[in-house]
C-alpha cells in the first residue's frame, strides 16, 4: 500500500489598493510590506504621480499592493490624469485600504475620498498611518469618528517608518486575498519597468534635493535605457520644466546642482538594478510639457480631458 501523495499547498492571490490623501504615506507603507523600495518617496505631497504595484509576499499568498497618487481637487490636466490613475488603481481590487496621516487627519481632504468609497461594493479596510507620532486618545478619536462615517471591516493603526502593527495588517492582508496561483515570480517586487523606475528615482532626488524651489513644474523622461556588453546599462534622461528661471534651479551654480542630482540618483539606481549605472541627464525647457501625450505615456498616466 502506497501512501497517498501530499496535496499540494493551496496559494492565494489577490489585489489591494491604498487610497487616500496626498502625503498619507502610501508609497512608504507599500515599501514597508514589500520589504524593499518599489516606490519613490519625499516629504512633499502629490510625489506619486502613477499608479504602481508592489509585490509583497506572504506565506503562500502573493498580494499586489497598488500605490496610487493622492486624491485631491483637481486643476490642471496633469492633476487630473493622476487622480484618475488613483481611482483607475482602485478597479477590480479585492480589497480598498483607506490610508490617513492619523497625525494631521486632514477632514476635509478626506471627505470627498470617503463619499466615493461609499458608492464602492469592495471590501475596506481603514489604515491610520503616522501613529508613532500621534498622542493614543487623538488615534482613538480618529478611529472612531471615521468609523461613525463609513463602517470599515477592520482597523490598523501603524507606523510604515518604524514598521509598528505592520506584521498584523500584512497577515490580515494575506488571509482576506482569494485562492488562486500567483500573478507574478516570487523575485518579483513590482510591476514598474526598469525605465519607469530610472525616471522616478531622478525625479524623486529633484523633490529631495530641490524641495519648495521647483514645486511640481518638473518632470523626468528617460531618452535611452541601453544594456551595454559589460552588464552595466546606460540611461540618458531629460529633465523638463517650464521656464528658464527653473532651469537655472535645477542647474545651480556652475551645474553643481545638476551633478549632485545625478550622483544620487545613479548610486541608488545602481543598488536597486544590481549593476553599474552611467545616467545622462540634461535640462529642457518646454512650457507645454504638461500637454505632451507621449510624455503621459512615458510617466505612466493616462491622457484626459
Amino acid at each position: 500500500m502506497t501512501d497517498a501523495p501530499t496535496p499540494a499547498p493551496q496559494t492565494r492571490c489577490g489585489l489591494v489598493s491604498l487610497v487616500g490623501a496626498p502625503n498619507a504615506g502610501k508609497s512608504t507603507l507599500v515599501n514597508a510590506l514589500v520589504g524593499q523600495k518599489v516606490a519613490i518617496v519625499s516629504p512633499k505631497p502629490q510625489t506619486t504621480r502613477a499608479r504602481l504595484m508592489g509585490i509583497a509576499i506572504a506565506g503562500d499568498t502573493q498580494i499586489m499592493l497598488v500605490d496610487t497618487p493622492g486624491i485631491f481637487e483637481a486643476r490642471r490636466r496633469l492633476d487630473r490624469a493622476m487622480v484618475a490613475a488613483a481611482w483607475g488603481g482602485a478597479e477590480d481590487a479585492d480589497l480598498l485600504c483607506l490610508v490617513v496621516d492619523a497625525k494631521t487627519g486632514m477632514f476635509r481632504k478626506l471627505e470627498p475620498i470617503l463619499e466615493a468609497l461609499k458608492a464602492r461594493r469592495e471590501p475596506k479596510l481603514l489604515i491610520l498611518n503616522k501613529v508613532d507620532v500621534t498622542p493614543k486618545e487623538e488615534l482613538l478619536a480618529l478611529a472612531q469618528s471615521l468609523n461613525e462615517t463609513m463602517e470599515f471591516s477592520d482597523i490598523f493603526m501603524v507606523s510604515a517608518t518604524t514598521g509598528d502593527g505592520l506584521a498584523d495588517l500584512k497577515a490580515t492582508l494575506a488571509a482576506r486575498m482569494p485562492e488562486g496561483p500567483w500573478h507574478f515570480p516570487e523575485d518579483q517586487v513590482s510591476d514598474a519597468t526598469d525605465r519607469m523606475l530610472a525616471a522616478e528615482v531622478t525625479r524623486e532626488q529633484l523633490y529631495l534635493q530641490l524641495h519648495a524651489e521647483l514645486p511640481y513644474a518638473s518632470a523626468v523622461e528617460t531618452e535611452k535605457y541601453e544594456e551595454r556588453k559589460d552588464g552595466s546599462v546606460a540611461i540618458h534622461q531629460q529633465i523638463l520644466v517650464g521656464r528658464d528661471t527653473q532651469k537655472a534651479i535645477v542647474l545651480g551654480k556652475r551645474g553643481v546642482r545638476l551633478k549632485e542630482i545625478g550622483s544620487k540618483a545613479r548610486e541608488e539606481l545602481a543598488t536597486l538594478l544590481g549593476r553599474k549605472v552611467h545616467l545622462f541627464l540634461h535640462v529642457k525647457v518646454n512650457p507645454k510639457w504638461e500637454e505632451d501625450r507621449g510624455l503621459y505615456e512615458e510617466i505612466g498616466l493616462d491622457w484626459v480631458k
